[in-house]
């Protein structure tokens, strides 16, 4: 292979990628062109439209009207265009009777005033007259301003005129001119009148007929501006919707509703710097290739070998990778196990604690109350028979004492240890001892729970005092969740359905945060204030019922309650005989 054939070939290469780029990124940039003149033309078929309705809604005035019939005040007619013009931001509203001359205008008090000036001539005038509307752009033949007018017929009383919106679209000139958007407007004719580019404007994208030149000199749409010496954007005629000028390309399309041609244009010079820079990539490239072709053989030996190495360095690798996993997923169990254990550790401590305290006050308070309680028996005894008042008091207290003495059973009820004791029990009993336990709070709370009880014994093989815990547990839940909640409720349901027993306790409270539910279980978890709850409660009733073979599960709709459901399962013969 010679010297000359690799570039020989990179420049063949080179030259086939410069075509095929040409075409990529022309085809790119009319797509580009496309999207920009679509949102071109509605933006300003939205500026067009927003005053469309203007003169014929401000011609059902009658002081326009009185005026054109010459019956009322032309100054009433000027203020009021005047003050529809600004509140419509419509540049200047005009009213002009059938001779052409204009009676009314919003610059009625303007050096620029219209009011006097004949616009007979003008095609808006003599479409509004012949076909009720019409419509124009062309520079003001009074003020030197261009501006696109809207023109409308009016009849009052036997007179008729046209009443004129004349729209100034140069903002949005400036606004293409400050975006960099390179876009422009020309008429039907084919004459720039708003451009981005301040030199494409009152030229023709061709050269204008004589014909075209006399009507526009007739029509004065662009007076002052010399459209014969103008030179012509395009060298010829728009090939469909693309052109193609000196250093431009562009996409044009024609606006139905004002007969306007949108042009959206861009430079070319980046472009051809594109393709050319792609021409150059491709070459080198190919060189890059064809020396890479060339040094094969030299280096087949070479990088067969470093292919054995890498392939022997990736098994060690996938070897040690291995071994890693291994003795990552290893310390992650003994960290689990540890954090369980700690968690169990805490949990265990809390309970006891917990328990000393509460028989502790269990044993001060149970003595005295059975005193109390003994004291009052004698006093019944020793009471006169016709004293009835005193004695129904000594009863009433006699019964708030052993009210007493039954919360303190509960407690000491609570304190023993019951994890192993298993018995066939009733599941309605420890429910009831539950809603006894928890009345005080309830009364407070001033929201008694409602229990329906089944029909017939429900019978589990579970321990009577860890279920009566977990009843109570749950309303007091409930009871925190409706305190302060008007109209609130707390039902507590037993059923059974397919050999499970299912007791449910609802309330129509604050509910849970979807964000919170799934961590309500965990231990230390709390949705409380700092300081009013460790965070136990469910958990411990979730551990309780998992020894019992039972499950707890929770619903809830923030504002709306929360429901939760404990499923133990049926005792069977060989279990209520097992217990």
């Amino acid at each position: 292979m010679t010297l000359v054939r690799p570039f020989f070939i990179a420049g063949l290469v080179g030259g086939l990628v410069w075509l095929l780029m040409q075409n990529l990124v022309l085809g790119a940039a009319r797509t580009q062109l496309d999207q920009r003149l679509l949102l071109t033309e509605r933006a300003v078929e939205a500026e067009v439209e927003r005053l469309r309705s203007l003169p014929s809604v401000a011609a059902e005035d009658a002081r326009v009207r009185r005026a054109l019939a010459g019956t009322g005040a032309l100054q009433e007619a000027n203020i009021y265009l005047e003050t529809v013009a600004a509140h419509a931001q419509a540049g200047d509203l005009f009213l002009i009777d059938a001779q052409g001359d204009t009676i009314a205008a919003s610059n009625w008090n303007r050096p620029s005033s219209f009011v006097g000036q004949n616009y007979g001539f003008r095609p808006y005038f003599k479409e509004a007259m012949t076909l009720g509307k019409g419509q124009f752009y062309g520079i003001g033949v009074t003020t030197g301003v261009p501006g696109y007018f809207l023109a409308t017929r009016i009849e009052a009383e036997g007179a008729r005129g046209v009443l004129v919106v004349k729209m100034d679209l140069r903002p949005l000139q400036t606004v293409w001119r400050t975006a960099d958007a390179d876009v422009a407007l020309a008429d039907p004719h084919g004459v720039v009148f708003l451009s981005a580019r301040p030199d494409w404007e009152y030229r023709p994208l061709t050269g204008l007929s004589p014909d075209v030149l006399e009507q526009l000199a007739t029509t004065r749409a662009f007076a002052g501006e010399d459209l014969a010496a103008a030179v012509p954007l395009l060298p010829g005629p728009p090939d469909g919707g693309d052109a193609t000028g000196d250093g431009w390309i562009g996409r044009i399309a024609t606006m139905p509703s004002t007969g306007w041609q949108v042009i959206a244009a861009r430079n070319t010079s980046g472009l051809q710097l594109m393709a050319f820079g792609a021409a150059v990539l491709a070459m080198l490239a190919t060189l890059a290739l064809i020396g890479m072709v060339k040094a094969r053989d030299q280096r087949r030996q070479i990088v067969a070998l470093r292919l054995s190495q890498a392939e022997a360095l990736e098994s060690m690798v996938r070897a040690r990778t291995a071994d890693l996993a291994r003795e990552v997923e290893a310390r992650t169990q003994v960290e689990i196990d540890l954090r369980a254990t700690q968690d169990a550790l805490v949990h265990t401590e809390k309970m006891a604690a917990l328990g000393r305290m509460s028989t502790a006050i269990v044993h001060e308070i149970s003595q005295p109350l059975a005193a109390m309680e003994a004291t009052l028996s004698a006093a019944e005894l020793g009471l006169d028979a016709s004293d009835a008042a005193t004695a129904s008091r000594l009863a009433k207290a006699r019964g708030l004492i052993r009210r007493m003495q039954r919360t303190t059973k509960h407690l000491k009820s609570f304190a023993r240890k019951d994890v192993a004791e298993r018995s066939l029990i009733d599941l309605g009993a420890p429910v009831v001892s539950a809603l006894e336990l928890v009345a005080p709070r309830a009364r407070a709370v001033g929201v008694i729970p409602v229990f329906h009880p089944p029909e017939d014994k429900i019978e589990v093989v579970a321990g009577v005092v860890r279920i009566e815990q977990v009843v109570a547990n749950l309303l007091l839940n409930a009871l925190d969740a409706v305190a302060g909640v008007p109209d609130a409720q707390i039902t507590v349901t037993l059923t059974t359905e397919n050999g499970i027993a299912r007791l449910c306790v609802t309330d129509t409270g604050k509910g849970i945060s979807e964000a919170d539910l799934p961590n309500v279980t965990e231990p230390f978890f709390s949705t409380k204030v700092s300081g009013e709850s460790l965070g136990l409660g469910l958990a411990i009733c979730k551990a309780i019922l998992s020894d019992f073979q039972g499950s707890l599960s929770i619903e809830s709709t923030p504002g709306q309650g929360t429901q939760v459901t404990v499923l133990v399962p049926l005792a069977t013969p060989n279990g209520a005989e097992a217990a």
